[in-house]
């Protein structure tokens, strides 16, 4: 009797039809809030890598090695970015209070106006999630936290 289970063999590693579509969609949405995000920095005279990092260094002082970690790039790029950020009034360098060899960068009070400003300026998807009622935003936030999971 011929077994029914599929083997490695047989399964293929196509995607389906559906979540072709689905992966498709999400890389639509993702360009278009890149595209939005890009503009509103813009519109406070920042590039995307700035306002990202003033965005990070709102939630919390970090070291430059643990922003380079979050923005996926080299110490030496995150260096200059600060510098930037600094020579404007929005970033400070500070020692860490865990280790007083180390610099931590800071968002100043401008910094977080600005980072604010730049988070409300955002367009993108506020009039669609306006168009769904609170019972299907919440499963779509629902969704895509267990898609990060």
């Amino acid at each position: 009797m011929a077994s029914t289970t599929p083997t490695p063999q047989n399964v293929s590693n196509r995607p389906d039809p559906l979540t072709i579509e689905v992966v498709e969609l999400i890389g639509e949405v993702v360009a278009r809030f890149h595209e939005d995000y890009e503009s509103a920095a813009a519109q406070h005279s920042l590039t995307g890598a700035q306002a990202r990092l003033l965005s990070l260094l709102c939630l919390e002082p970090l070291p430059m090695r643990r922003l380079a970690q979050q923005l996926k790039c080299e110490p030496s790029n995150v260096t200059g970015i600060v510098d930037r950020l600094e020579a404007r009034g929005l970033v400070e360098r500070q020692p860490d209070p865990a280790d007083r060899r180390v610099k931590v960068a800071a968002a100043t009070a401008e910094g977080r106006r600005v980072a604010r400003s730049l988070r409300e300026s955002l367009r993108f998807a506020r009039e669609p999630l306006a168009g769904l009622s609170e019972e299907e935003r919440v499963a779509l936030r629902d969704t895509l936290r267990r898609m990060l999971a």
